[in-house]
């Protein structure tokens, strides 16, 4: 199920339910497109989200914890100064439609009772969120601004009455007798019955339809199944569905298999669970844009630089044709002339084989014979620096391949976390610069267990990574990491772990790599005492010796 009117529905029922009356405690903004709101009520604190993200569009209560950005955003600041210590009197539901409205009691500058509306407009890229006076109709602010050159019927600005989305021509199932009234005409197959349903009515999403096609088709009498149906949606059994494509419904469909559902208490706990790990990366990805826009041009122009390298040791490859040259010119001296441009000598390096040699007429004929020696000079004693670049060159590419695979299974507190480590080696500029600047917390690595219960630690970024080798781990405990790729440091906390053990945090190090989409992945382990960091390294590189290589398939833990 997508997130449908039908789902709206239950989810509307759900936050009236734990939220109405509450007062608005909190606001914050901590990614570009994300609202959280903490309400309290029932004497419990809610983390109310919010989303536009054009990707995941929801609202939901949410226990995934976030970071707030150092400096909030005009929308948080407006929200702020409107709706602190407001009350939550209504969530409602604009007809069967994915728009919200939470209607909040709250005073004005003079002291005057107002009443403000946060409208939530769950519609893929033309997802948003405005908080609209219910007197004026008037829009105070939007998290997504849309002027009349983006669109011509709504423009979303502040100040601009606020206008609700065209009304599909299509029947509120919730209407009395609307659902079942017309369907005269016999269906057999539910793919057609469920199309048919979609057509006709809002809010259908296509597993919504489907189970309804399913249920109606099954039943004698049309009536009851459907109110059965609707009323499931107050009384919700939250499940994902684990099967070819995962989805989550408000309840499971009729035609589900009872082995592939996971429930859930509520639809926030459900939503939390399925979102997790792709809005995660969806969110460690927008924060990731400058991030990953230095690391593009820095690996563009360090790529340029290994080609450009690799010519100039081709070139020194072939020192040798000039220092021939050179001596065979030294040799026969006497037959060169001033001002010849080319002159053939026998080669006695192949068997005197008629040799041509180019001349500069401008130069004397030692002159001539010392320019080849300069040339053959010049290339050789190139080749110690070319080479000597080309490490420093590859193994900064290393480094930023490395941060890329970090970015891929990155959280946003990882993100800023990378983006103060680019600052620390004077990739990205630091704004800061020259003021008093706030000490970075490293934060902690990410927590496993194996078969057995054994601890095992990862370090999701390379200052964790180094604060995990050198800093958490015990110097007997287990080190491991992918061979020859970029990857993660992975800590055994044992001194002496089993061959299992070894071989699941094996398959975690595999799993948190460049290697995670393959089968046979090599994994390096020694003990940590036999780890090294030379001295001006970049963050996350170490040398070692002494390492046992194992192969896995990579493989997540459980937390």
């Amino acid at each position: 199920m997508s997130f449908d009117g039908f789902f709206t529905h239950a989810m509307v029922h759900e936050l009236n339910t734990t939220l109405s009356t509450g007062r608005v405690a909190k606001v914050s903004q901590p990614y570009p497109a994300e609202l959280i709101m903490t309400i309290r009520a029932q004497r419990h604190n809610y983390a109310l989200l919010i989303s536009a993200n054009p990707t995941y569009p929801r609202i939901q209560i949410t226990d995934v914890p976030f970071t707030n950005p150092a400096v909030p955003s005009n929308f948080t600041m407006t929200l702020r100064k409107y709706l602190d210590g407001a009350i939550l009197n209504s969530v409602e539901q604009v007809g069967n439609d994915r728009i919200i409205k939470l209607t909040f009691n709250t005073r004005d500058e003079l002291g005057d009772s107002q009443q403000l509306v946060l409208v939530s407009e769950i519609m893929a890229r033309h997802s948003n969120i405005s908080l609209v006076n219910a007197k004026t109709g008037k829009i105070i602010d939007t998290i997504k601004h849309v002027g009349s050159d983006q669109n011509r019927v709504r423009t979303m600005l502040p100040g601009a009455t606020f206008v609700m989305p065209p009304k599909q021509d299509k029947a509120n199932p919730y209407l009395p007798n609307q659902i079942y009234s017309d369907l005269t005409r016999e269906f057999t197959d539910a793919s057609e019955l469920a199309k048919n349903l979609q057509a006709q009515y809002e809010g259908l999403g296509h597993d919504t339809a489907k189970d309804l096609a399913d249920r109606l088709l099954a039943s004698d009498h049309l009536p009851t199944t459907y109110q059965q149906f609707i009323k499931q949606f107050e009384q919700p059994d939250a499940v994902i569905i684990d099967d070819k494509k995962k989805s989550f419904m408000a309840f499971p469909p009729v035609s589900a298999d009872e082995e592939k559902l996971q429930h859930f208490g509520t639809l926030s706990e459900m939503l939390d669970n399925y979102y997790q790990q792709k809005a995660q990366q969806d969110r460690s990805k927008e924060l990731a844009g400058q991030v990953i826009k230095v690391i593009k041009n820095e690996l563009k122009k360090d790529r340029r630089k290994v080609k450009k390298l690799n010519q100039q040791l081709e070139d020194a490859s072939r020192a040798d044709f000039y220092r021939i040259r050179g001596e065979i010119l030294t040799t026969y001296l006497g037959k060169l002339k001033n001002g010849m441009k080319s002159i053939t000598l026998p080669n006695f390096y192949d068997d005197n084989q008629p040799l041509d040699i180019e001349l500069s007429p401008e130069l004397s004929p030692s002159r001539n014979a010392q320019k080849y020696f300069t040339k053959y000079d010049k290339l050789k004693t190139s080749v110690s620096y070319v080479n000597e670049q080309l490490e420093i060159t590859n193994s900064e590419i290393e480094y930023f391949e490395n941060i890329q695979n970090q970015i891929d299974l990155a959280s946003p507190s990882d993100i800023q976390e990378i983006k103060e480590e680019l600052k620390q080696e004077g990739y990205i500029k630091d704004k800061q610069k020259g003021k008093k600047k706030r000490k970075v917390q490293v934060s902690k690595p990410e927590e496993f267990h194996t078969s057995d219960g054994t601890l095992v630690l990862v370090g999701k970024n390379n200052l964790q990574n180094d604060r995990l080798s050198f800093k958490t781990a015990n110097k007997n405990e287990i080190w491991l990491h992918v061979k020859d790729i970029p990857g993660s440091h992975v800590i055994i906390r044992d001194t002496d772990p089993s061959e299992d053990t070894i071989l699941e945090a094996a398959q975690l190090a595999a799993y948190f790599s460049k290697g995670r989409d393959s089968d046979n992945v090599p994994v390096d382990y020694l003990r940590v005492k036999q780890l090294h960091k030379p001295n001006g390294a970049k963050p996350g590189f170490v040398t070692f010796t002494g390492q046992t290589t194992i192969r896995v398939t990579p493989k997540l833990l459980k937390h």
